[in-house]
């Protein structure tokens, strides 16, 4: 059976001291939960988080990763500086940065191998647009991103990769595809997988949802056949809240 991964992707929030704060007030309400607690904060925050979480069940993860090691690439973090501090886990691929960066899924290739050369665990984010959907292109354009995304991935490397369905239209609106689209579409990218890479990868990857995921509607999201837990936006910037969507299942 396939583990339940809870992360949270706090995006541009939070200063230093409002990350151990954060932390250090969450620990306690989440330290029996069976589930993978995984927190992805701002570069400033990642070293701070990293001692806060100390001998508790969080794992710390960063929004981003270049693909090259080092070099001219100013305002950029390379994979060998996240893995030097501790960091464990790193989102590719966001719509976010896709939108506002002009991140291909080319480059979000390169990311992920390069997070993979870090034995940094890559949450790799796919999802397609309100008006993709309503052309009847979902599965289409779920079904590419995940396939170029993965590309030149052998079996032992896929294993190590989380993938997160987030349809765009979902992020940060307080609209949340059904648990019924939801789990559909995430069928759609485990059956992308089996073809490339067979049935028994396909039935052991993780594949969460994300789009206003809430303590309202994640056990009935987390309880689905194929949705393997969440990554939280908005959410997990609020301890209560965010405690409580992890201790949904």
């Amino acid at each position: 059976m396939r583990k339940k991964v809870i992360a949270g992707n706090w995006k541009m929030n939070k200063l230093p001291n409002e990350a151990i704060n954060f932390i250090e007030e969450i620990a306690p309400k989440i330290k029996n939960t069976e589930n993978e607690v995984i927190l992805c904060v701002p570069y400033i925050d990642l070293f701070y988080s990293l001692m806060a979480a100390q001998g508790t069940n969080i794992k710390i993860g960063a929004q981003n990763i270049h693909f090259e090691e080092k070099g001219a690439y100013t305002g950029e973090i390379s994979g060998s500086m996240l893995k030097s501090i501790g960091v464990q886990y790193v989102i590719v691929g966001h719509s976010e940065r896709r939108q506002y960066f002009a991140e291909t899924d080319e480059i979000v290739n390169k990311k992920i191998k390069a997070a993979l050369k870090y034995e940094l665990n890559p949450i790799v984010c796919v999802g397609e647009t309100k008006q993709q959907r309503e052309q009847g292109l979902a599965s289409k354009v779920i079904e590419e991103q995940t396939k170029k995304a993965l590309e030149g991935l052998d079996e032992e490397d896929i294993l190590k990769v989380i993938i997160a369905y987030e349809p765009i239209w979902a992020i940060g609106t307080g609209e949340t595809a059904t648990v019924e689209d939801a789990n559909e579409s995430i069928k759609v990218i485990r059956n992308q997988i089996e073809q490339i890479y067979g049935k028994g990868v396909a039935e052991k990857i993780i594949i969460q949802y994300g789009g206003s995921v809430k303590s309202t509607n994640a056990k009935e999201l987390f309880n689905a056949s194929d949705i393997d837990g969440g990554l939280v936006g908005g959410a997990s910037l609020i301890p209560e809240e965010f405690a409580n969507i992890i201790n949904a299942v």
